[in-house]
């Protein structure tokens, strides 16, 4: 009989984890700061056809100057083969540094945090399992994270003079960014139907350790509106490889033209 009940309580606390993987969290504050007057230009002549057709779509017919961003919300993620909710926060020196905070959790509780970011050319992930910092392949990988999360402050795309875009086809273009002395380049998918980007596409590095560089996805999966400006919500982060997601994101609040200077490089919240 005491095995009996052994074996049901290891079931109860097993069957308690599994649900504890599915209650969400409480979201992260609104990110509370001045935000400075938007100023607007013209859009830009001669981007590829379904560039400015995208920009029309989430910006409208002038281009709003957006040098900041702080990004909150919550998220699906996966762990090898564990699911896990969470919640985090991107800061974004528009096309330069960015910094994430990011918590899993279980039962709505933080049971592991990850401080990550991209100062000066210069990345460094802060995880349970360690510190990379500094690392080639790494800085490669926060360069690309960089500039794909750009899609929820999008004007960067067509304001910073040192992006360019090259046409493909009728609903795709390269989106060629700077990277250290050089550069790096994404394909980016647009629907036909909605103008909206269906998926962009790089190739980066997954860890310091790899040999070669593995396809990774970006991908919307819904859009909504957020201070006048189409954002995707949820969108989702794929090593192609892998045939499934390991990040899906909830964009819950995004702060633009603040102050993050300083905020940038703290830790944490």
């Amino acid at each position: 009989m005491f095995f009996l009940y052994l074996a049901l309580g290891l079931l109860g606390l097993i069957a308690g984890g599994w649900i504890g993987l599915y209650i969400w969290p409480r979201p992260f504050p609104a990110y509370d700061a001045p935000q400075a007057k938007i100023e607007t230009v013209p859009m830009p002549p001669n981007l590829p056809t379904p560039v400015e057709r995208y920009m029309r779509a989430v910006i409208g017919k002038d281009v709003p100057l957006v040098h900041s961003a702080v990004i909150t919300g919550r998220a699906n993620m996966r762990f090898g083969p564990l699911p896990f909710l969470g919640r985090w926060r991107f800061v974004h020196d528009g096309g330069h540094n960015y910094r994430h905070y990011m918590e899993a959790t279980l039962f709505g509780r933080r049971i592991m945090k990850v401080n990550e970011h991209y100062l000066d050319r210069i990345g460094r992930m802060e995880l349970p399992v360690g510190v990379i910092d500094n690392d080639p392949k790494i800085n490669q990988a926060a360069n690309m994270t960089m500039w794909a999360e750009a899609m929820w402050f999008p004007s960067v795309y067509v304001t910073d003079e040192r992006v360019l875009w090259e046409p493909l086809t009728a609903h795709s273009a390269r989106l060629i960014v700077p990277f250290e002395e050089g550069e790096d380049c994404f394909t980016v998918y647009f629907d036909p139907k909605t103008d909206l980007i269906l998926r962009m596409e790089g190739m980066r590095w997954r860890d310091s350790k790899d040999e070669k560089q593995i396809l990774w996805r970006l991908e919307p999966h819904g859009w909504v509106t957020i201070n006048g400006v189409k954002v995707p919500s949820p969108a989702s982060v794929t090593w192609v490889p892998d045939g499934k997601p390991w990040l899906i994101c909830h964009v819950e609040d995004i702060a633009y033209n603040v102050d993050v200077s300083r905020y940038i490089r703290q830790h944490g919240l």
